[in-house]
C-alpha cells in the first residue's frame, strides 16, 4: 500500500511539472550553477555603521566631550568616544542650514544669483558675522560664501528666511530634515548654532550631515576648503585650521560657543581614500585641531578600506518556490566596502547564510540572506544579501508546485 501511495505522489509530481513547464516555457530552462559563496558587502544607507574590529593599535585619548571618525566609503565607525551623547552643536549647525541651502538650489526654488533681502533680525545677528547689510545687495552665492567660510551668522538668519519665511519656520525644516537623514538625537530651534536648551545634537549625528553634504552635493563641497573669503571689505580666514596645516584635510566646519566648547567637522582624503571626524568640547581653538588631527591620523594608519564588490554582483543563485523561475540571484545592488585593522584582509573568510524558504513574490533590493566576514574565527561585520532582480508570483500550476515542494521539505 505504501508503495502504491509513494508511485501515485511521483506521477503528481511529475505531471504537475510537465503542466507547469507547458504553461511557462521560462520554467522549463535547465538549472544554472550555483555561484561560489564569497564576501558580500555593507549595506549602504548613507549613514554611518557601528563595525570596525578592535585594531592591534588602540584609539589615541582625546581631550574633548564627544568625538568619533568614520569611514566615508564604508561608512563604518573606527573609532568613538560618547558619539551618542546630547552635545551643543554651536555651529555646526550650519551644515544642516547649508545642507537645506544645497536643495532648494538643487530643486531650482533658490538660484545662486537671486539678491536676498536683509532683515534686521540677520543684520543684528549675535555671534560670528560676514557683516551683511539691509541696504547693500547681497547674493545667496555671497551668503553660501559667508556661512560656510566666514561662520556667519548674519548669512545663515538671512539664508534660512528667504528658504523658510523665518528662522522659526526654517527650524521646523531643518528638523525634518534630520529625520530624513535618521538624526534620531538632533533637535534643532535655530539656522546658526546659538545656545538653546532645545538646541542639540550628537557626534554621530553630526557626522550623518557631513556624509550627505559630500555625498548628495559634491559640486558645493569645494565651498568647505576655501581659505578666505572677502565680503564688504572685510577679508576673513577659514576658522578651520587643518586647511592650513594638513594638505589632505579639505573640510568641513567649525564650532564655538562658551557653553558647547570648541568643536570641528573634519574630512580628510588620503590616496583616495576619506574620513570624517566630529570632535566636540575641546577645551581650545589649537585643541580641536591637534585631537581632530590625532584621530585622522589614527583611522589612516590602524585601518584599511577595500572595496570588495562591485555593484551588481552575483554571490549566488538560491531557490525560490512559486515564481516562473526556479532561482534567485542573491548579491549586491550597491558596491561594497569594508574597513578593517591593518592586516586583517589577508586573514578574512565569509559565511553565507540564505533565507529559507524563498517564496514569491520577491522584491528587487529584498533582503534574501546575510553574509558574515570573519577575521581569526570572529564575526567582525555581518551583510545583508539582496535579490538583485525582481521575482513575481508564479500561475497557478506553478505556485502549485511549489506548495508541493514546501510540503515535501
Amino acid at each position: 500500500m505504501m508503495q502504491r501511495t509513494t508511485t501515485a505522489l511521483a506521477c503528481v509530481l511529475l505531471l504537475l511539472t510537465s503542466a507547469a513547464a507547458l504553461a511557462d516555457p521560462a520554467s522549463s530552462a535547465p538549472a544554472r550553477a550555483a555561484a561560489t559563496t564569497v564576501v558580500p558587502p555593507l549595506s549602504l544607507h548613507g549613514e554611518p555603521r557601528p563595525g570596525a574590529p578592535s585594531a592591534a593599535q588602540p584609539a589615541p585619548a582625546l581631550a574633548a566631550k564627544s568625538w568619533l571618525v568614520i569611514d566615508v566609503a564604508s561608512h563604518q565607525i573606527i573609532a568613538s568616544g560618547n558619539p551618542e551623547a546630547r552635545v551643543e552643536p554651536a555651529s555646526l549647525t550650519k551644515l544642516m542650514t547649508a545642507y537645506i541651502s544645497f536643495k532648494a538650489v538643487r530643486e531650482k526654488r533658490l538660484a545662486l544669483t537671486d539678491v536676498v533681502p536683509v532683515s534686521t533680525h540677520a543684520w543684528k545677528a549675535e555671534g560670528s558675522r560676514m557683516f551683511i547689510e539691509p541696504d547693500r545687495p547681497v547674493t545667496v552665492d555671497e551668503l553660501m560664501h559667508g556661512m560656510i567660510i566666514q561662520s556667519g551668522n548674519d548669512a545663515s538668519i538671512a539664508l534660512a528666511e528667504r528658504i523658510g519665511g523665518s528662522e522659526d519656520q526654517f527650524a521646523q525644516m531643518m528638523n525634518r530634515e534630520a529625520a530624513a537623514l535618521g538624526m534620531t538625537g538632533t533637535h534643532y530651534v535655530n539656522a546658526t548654532g546659538l545656545p538653546d536648551a532645545q538646541h542639540y545634537s550628537t557626534a554621530h549625528d553630526l557626522s550623518r550631515i557631513a556624509y550627505a553634504i559630500q555625498h548628495e552635493f559634491p559640486e558645493f563641497y569645494p565651498l568647505y576648503g576655501e581659505k578666505q573669503y572677502r565680503y564688504n571689505g572685510i577679508n576673513q580666514p577659514n576658522r578651520n585650521r587643518l586647511l592650513f596645516t594638513d594638505p589632505s584635510v579639505d573640510g568641513m566646519k567649525t564650532g564655538h560657543t562658551d557653553s558647547a566648547g570648541f568643536c570641528l567637522v573634519a574630512s580628510a582624503k588620503r590616496n583616495d581614500r576619506r574620513l570624517i571626524s566630529v570632535l566636540v568640547g575641546a577645551e581650545s581653538e589649537a585643541a580641536r585641531s591637534t585631537e581632530s588631527l590625532k584621530l585622522l591620523n589614527y583611522a589612516f594608519q590602524a585601518t584599511d578600506t577595500q572595496r570588495l564588490y562591485e555593484a551588481g554582483t552575483l554571490i549566488r543563485r538560491l531557490p525560490v518556490f512559486k515564481a516562473h523561475s526556479d532561482l534567485i540571484d542573491a548579491g549586491f545592488r550597491e558596491a561594497v566596502w569594508l574597513t578593517l585593522p591593518k592586516g586583517d584582509f589577508a586573514r578574512y573568510k565569509s559565511n553565507f547564510r540564505p533565507r529559507a524558504p524563498l517564496v514569491a513574490p520577491i522584491a528587487a533590493g529584498a533582503t534574501i540572506g546575510q553574509l558574515d566576514i570573519l577575521v581569526d574565527s570572529k564575526v567582525v561585520a555581518t551583510l545583508d544579501v539582496q535579490s538583485l532582480g525582481e521575482v513575481p508570483s508564479g500561475n497557478f500550476l506553478q505556485r502549485t508546485w511549489g506548495a508541493m515542494r514546501l510540503w515535501l521539505q
